[in-house]
């Protein structure tokens, strides 16, 4: 074989694997946060000799397309990552869990694969193992298309909105007593 055919031969083989992994798309979504001072978690619920009033973050998230997904949670503390199908109750840590890891490459990292598919709606929840462990961290998610994060609302948010649609209903009641 003669160096002109190795060289064309070489340049075909590099172009079609250019064609192919150019039309392979894969995102990742990176989420920083910290667990200080928020809402908690029995965490002893689903790890054993694991705290009871353990501080936690939740993003809830579509993705656009189906296929293995990575989650990887890195923190300044001893670090669990729970992946939840639906939304997620703190009060019942257990329904609807699909994954969980604690201590993937060492204490404060966390992390697992997991199968999605689009249009579902998934949570993902940070949090420490003990209630002492809460601090800043890390969430990266990775997969075959891009992830869709869902704004949940605070809780002052839904008060303000009961506050105002009591008012409209208060003021329409008042116009129709006239």
């Amino acid at each position: 074989m003669n160096f002109n055919k190795l060289l064309r031969a070489t340049l075909t083989i590099c172009a079609l694997s250019a064609g192919l992994i150019g039309n392979a798309r894969a995102d990742f979504h990176i989420d920083r946060g910290d667990t200080t001072g928020a809402p908690t978690l029995d965490v002893g619920a689903i790890f054993i000799d694991a705290g009871s009033a353990v501080p936690y973050d939740a993003l809830s998230f579509e993705v656009t397309a189906a296929g293995t997904w990575q989650f990887l949670a890195i923190a300044g503390f001893d670090s669990a990552i729970f992946l939840y199908e639906g939304a997620f109750d703190p009060a019942a840590p257990t329904d609807h869990l699909l994954r969980v890891n604690n201590d993937l490459l060492s204490p404060d990292t966390s992390g697992f694969v997991h199968f999605l598919v689009p249009t579902v709606q998934y949570t993902v929840v940070v949090a420490g193992l003990t209630d002492s462990d809460f601090g800043q961290y890390s969430l990266t998610i990775g997969g075959p298309g891009s992830v869709q994060v869902s704004a949940v609302p605070e809780p002052s948010t839904w008060l303000m909105l009961a506050g105002g649609l009591t008012a409209v209903a208060f003021a329409r009641r008042r116009r129709a007593a006239r």
